[in-house]
C-alpha cells in the first residue's frame, strides 16, 4: 500500500510502498477513501524535520538538555548514536481520515467490516491506503455525510474542544482571530451553538470565504476589527476570544486581551507567543487558557490504546464524543466543510502537493487526498513485501528473522546485529508498515512484513530475534520453540509465573527429543567487558561473595505502559531481572531465598514498587542486595556494583570504570564509552548457533532469573521471605 512518511532525521518526504499494517486486538483496520492535510500542523512537522541537527537542538532545547545529561553519564558517542537512532525514524504524516472498515480486532464490538468510519489521531489516521485505528479514535459516518466531509474529523474536534475550553453560554459574543481551517470550522460551530461571532484574518480571501459560509462579521483590517468588536458588544468587549492563528509573535494574544471584556476568556488553539501585556491583563483580570487538541483522552494510552472510556457522568465530552458531535453537526448541515475544500489530489501526487504546499501555503485551505477504491481481497499477501528481489540464502550464514523495531532496537540492537559477521538480516516484522519499510531498507533486510507469524514460519529463518513489548514475548517464544527456531528475546522472557511454567514445560518436552533450540534473553550486562573483569577477579574464590547493586533508575509515571499489568507488568519484571541475572553471573549460583521491601508512599509522585531493597540468598551461601530507586536525581550515576570476598573488592561504576582492590593495591579498567555489553551478547548468540562456542548463559540461568523476579513481587505482597 502507499503511505506518506517523513524521515525526521533528514526531513525527506517519501511516498512509500509499505506492508498493510497488522490489525491488533484493540484496533480496526480501515481502508481510507479520503484524508485531510492539516496544513499548519504538517507544515511545522516537515519544517522541523528539515532542520539540521543544530537547528533541531535550537528548536527543542528541552531535548538538548536531556541529551547532555545522558551524555555525561553514559558517554557522548553512545548517547549521540542513540539520539541519531531516535531521529532516524519514519514519521507517518496525517491525522484525520475516513474510510471503510475491513477488519476488526478481537476486543472490538462497536464496529464491523463494511462500516463507514471517520478516523483521527497522529500515528493512526495517516495518509495511507490502509490504517489501523483504536476504537475510541473512530466513529460511524451517517449516510448523508461523505468520506471527504468526515475526513475533517480531527480538525473539527480540535476546534470544538477549543470552544468548550472557553466555557461559553448561549448568546455570548465570541471573537475568532485566524480564519484558516481551524478558524473557519470554529466560527461555524460557534454559530451552530447560538453564539454571536466576529472574525479576523490578515488574508482577505479567508475573510471572504467566511462570509460565503454565513459569517458576515469578518474583517482583514485590524483596526476595523477592533472597532467592530466594540460596537458588536455594545462597548463591553468579547466574552471570549479564540485564537486559531499561527504566529511567532505575541500580537494575537495582545489583541485578544485588548478586545476581551472584564474577566473575559482567551483560548489559544493555534500557535502564538503567550507573553501578553501584564497591565492590560491585570486591569481586566482576563483568563488565558491553552487548548489541548481534541479533548479529554488525547495521548492517554489507557483511553486511546486500551479502549478504557471515561464515565460520561464525570467527563461529558471526551475525544470520541467530540468526534461524534462534530460528525452530527455536519450531518445536520450546521457545519459546512465542502466549501472549505480548495484542492483534491490523488495520493499518488502527494509529493508534488507537499512540495507546492511548502512553497505556497497561502493558496491552500482544505486539501483532500483521495485513495484508489479497488477491492483488495487478499490482505495477507499485501502484509509482506520483498525488498531485495535477487536475494539468495547463504548456507554459511545465520539467517535472522527480527520481530519488532522500536526505539531501543533501532538505536542499539539492530546496528550491532548488522555488523556481525556470518549473519544475514533476512526478514523483519513490525506492526507498522512504515516502520518495516524504513528499517528494512536501512538495514538491508530481504523481506519485510507486518505479520510476525511470517517470520516464525519461514523455512529460511534459523533464529528469531524478538524485540517487541513485554506482553508479546511469551506467545512469540512459544511459537518459535514449536518451530524449533533459536531465540533471542529482549528481556523479560515473559511477564507472569504462569507464562514461565508454560514455556518451561514446552522447552523440557522439546529437550527430550534431543533437538533443543538455543534460547537467550537480552541480559546484556553479563557480557560487558567490565563484568568480565569483575568475574575473572573473583572466579577462583572458595568463600561466599557479598554484592551490593545500586540502581538509580529514574522516575517513570504510574500511567506508563511499563506499569501496566497487561503490557509491562512492572519494572521489577521488566528491569530488575537484569540485575538478578548479574548476581547469578557473579556468584555462579542460583537464588535460594528472596526478601523484598518497598517504600510506603502515595504511589503517584513516588511509585512504591519502583523504590525497593531486595535481599537474595544463593545456594553457595553468597548474598546480594539490589537497591533500586526511581526517586534519585538523573544527573547522578545510574548503576554501581560493589563486590566483596576473600579480602578483595571490586567496584563497577556505570559500566565505564571498574576498580579492583587487593592487598592494599588498586587497579582500574576504563572504557571510553559506557560498555553495556549489547554487541558482545549478540555476537555470542550467533557464535553459539554456529557451534563456535558453548553458551555462557544457560536455560537454567534464564529460568531462575525470571522466576526470581516473580518471587520478588510475591515477597512484597506477602511481606515474608520466599524460598525458591
Amino acid at each position: 500500500m502507499l503511505q506518506i512518511i517523513q524521515n525526521y532525521r533528514t526531513g525527506k518526504i517519501e511516498l512509500a510502498d509499505v506492508p498493510i499494517p497488522n490489525c491488533s486486538s484493540n484496533n480496526i483496520l480501515v481502508k481510507n477513501i479520503a484524508s485531510l492535510i492539516s496544513i499548519g500542523t504538517e507544515r511545522s512537522i516537515i519544517e522541523l524535520g528539515k532542520k539540521s541537527l543544530l537547528g533541531k537542538a535550537k528548536a527543542r532545547p528541552d531535548l538538548l538538555k536531556r541529551f547532555l545529561n545522558k551524555a555525561k553519564k553514559e558517554g557522548f558517542l553512545k548517547t549521540f548514536q542513540e539520539a541519531l537512532g531516535r531521529l532516524d525514524n519514519p514519521t507517518p504524516l496525517g491525522y484525520s481520515s475516513a474510510g471503510i472498515v475491513v477488519e476488526v480486532g478481537n476486543n472490538i464490538h462497536k464496529f464491523s467490516p463494511g462500516d463507514r468510519v471517520a478516523c483521527i489521531g497522529a500515528g493512526y489516521a495517516s495518509h495511507a491506503e490502509y490504517v489501523t485505528v483504536p476504537e475510541h479514535l473512530c466513529c460511524k459516518i451517517p449516510d448523508n455525510v461523505s468520506f471527504e466531509e468526515a475526513s475533517f474529523g480531527m480538525l473539527g474536534i480540535i476546534a470544538l474542544h477549543g470552544i468548550r475550553c472557553a466555557n461559553l453560554t448561549f448568546g455570548e459574543n465570541v471573537a475568532v482571530i485566524g480564519l484558516g481551517l481551524l478558524g473557519l470550522l470554529s466560527i461555524q460551530i460557534l454559530k451552530a451553538y447560538g453564539c454571536k461571532v466576529i472574525g479576523f484574518d490578515i488574508d482577505s480571501s479567508k475573510v471572504n470565504l467566511s462570509k460565503e459560509i454565513g459569517i458576515y462579521y469578518a474583517f482583514s483590517d485590524i483596526e476595523e476589527f477592533k472597532n467592530r468588536v466594540d460596537k458588536f458588544t455594545n462597548g463591553y468587549g468579547a466574552d471570549a476570544v479564540i485564537i486559531t492563528a499561527s504566529s511567532k509573535s505575541n500580537e494575537p494574544v495582545n489583541v485578544a486581551v485588548e478586545i476581551a471584556r472584564m474577566k473575559g476568556r482567551i483560548v489559544l488553539v493555534g500557535v502564538a507567543d503567550v507573553h501578553p501585556d501584564r497591565n492590560e491583563m491585570w486591569h481586566k483580570e482576563v483568563e488565558i487558557l491553552v487548548s489541548k487538541a481534541g479533548g479529554p483522552g488525547i495521548f492517554d494510552p489507557f483511553y486511546e490504546q486500551r479502549g478504557i472510556d471515561y464515565p460520561i457522568g464525570y467527563v461529558r465530552w471526551t475525544e470520541n464524543r467530540n468526534l461524534e458531535e462534530f460528525i452530527r453537526l455536519i450531518s445536520e448541515k450546521r457545519v459546512c466543510v465542502e466549501k472549505l475544500i480548495t484542492h483534491r489530489f490523488s495520493v499518488k501526487d502527494a509529493l508534488m502537493v507537499y512540495d507546492d504546499l511548502l512553497k505556497n501555503p497561502g493558496k491552500y485551505i482544505g486539501v483532500i487526498l483521495q485513495y484508489p477504491d479497488e477491492d483488495l481481497r487478499d490482505l495477507s499477501r499485501e502484509k509482506t513485501k520483498v525488498l531485495n528481489q535477487s536475494y539468495f540464502i547463504d548456507s554459511d550464514k545465520v539467517n535472522l528473522g527480527v520481530i519488532g523495531a522500536g526505539l531501543f532496537g533501532k538505536a542499539l540492537l539492530l546496528p550491532a546485529l548488522s555488523k556481525i559477521d556470518k549473519t544475514n538480516l533476512h526478514i523483519l516484522s513490525t506492526s507498522s508498515g512504515a516502520n518495516s519499510y524504513h528499517t528494512g531498507n536501512k538495514y538491508r533486510f530481504n523481506i519485510i512484513t507486518s505479520d510476525y507469524k511470517e517470520v516464525i514460519k519461514s523455512g529460511d529463518v534459523h533464529a528469531v530475534v524478538i524485540l517487541t513489548p513485554h506482553s508479546q514475548h511469551k506467545r512469540m517464544v512459544i511459537e518459535s520453540l514449536e518451530k524449533r527456531k533459536h531465540i533471542f528475546v529482549e528481556k523479560p522472557l515473559c511477564i507472569s509465573e504462569e507464562e514461565l511454567i508454560e514455556i518451561d514445560s514446552l522447552y523440557k518436552e522439546i529437550s527430550n527429543t534431543g533437538k533443543t533450540p538455543f534460547i537467550m534473553v537480552g541480559y546484556n550486562r553479563r557480557f560487558s567487558s567490565h563484568s568480565l573483569k569483575a568475574y575473572e577477579f573473583i572466579k577462583d574464590r572458595t568463600d561466599p561473595v557479598v554484592i551490593n547493586y545500586r540502581i538509580n533508575a529514574g522516575f517513570v509515571p504510574k500511567s506508563h505502559w511499563v506499569h501496566s499489568e497487561e503490557e509491562g507488568r512492572s519494572r521489577i519484571v521488566g528491569e530488575i531481572c537484569h540485575f538478578v541475572d548479574m548476581l547469578i553471573y557473579l556468584t555462579d549460583s542460583f537464588p535460594s531465598r528472596i526478601f523484598a521491601e518497598r517504600v510506603r508512599g502515595n504511589d503517584r509522585s513516588v511509585v512504591n514498587s519502583d523504590n525497593l531493597s531486595i535481599i537474595i540468598s544463593f545456594e553457595d551461601g553468597s548474598v546480594g542486595n539490589i537497591f533500586y530507586t526511581a526517586s534519585g536525581d538523573k544527573a547522578f550515576s545510574r548503576e554501581r556494583v560493589e563486590i566483596y570476598c576473600e579480602g578483595k573488592t571490586v567496584v563497577i561504576d556505570d559500566y565505564k570504570e571498574t576498580t579492583m582492590f587487593f592487598n592494599g593495591k588498586r587497579k582500574s579498567f576504563k572504557t571510553f564509552n559506557q560498555d553495556m555489553g549489547y554487541k558482545n551478547e549478540l555476537e555470542h548468540f550467533i557464535d553459539v548457533i554456529r557451534g563456535k562456542v558453548p553458551p555462557l548463559i544457560t536455560y537454567s540461568n534464564i529460568y531462575y532469573s525470571t522466576l526470581a523476579t516473580f518471587k520478588i513481587e510475591e515477597s512484597i505482597e506477602k511481606g515474608t521471605p520466599i524460598f525458591l
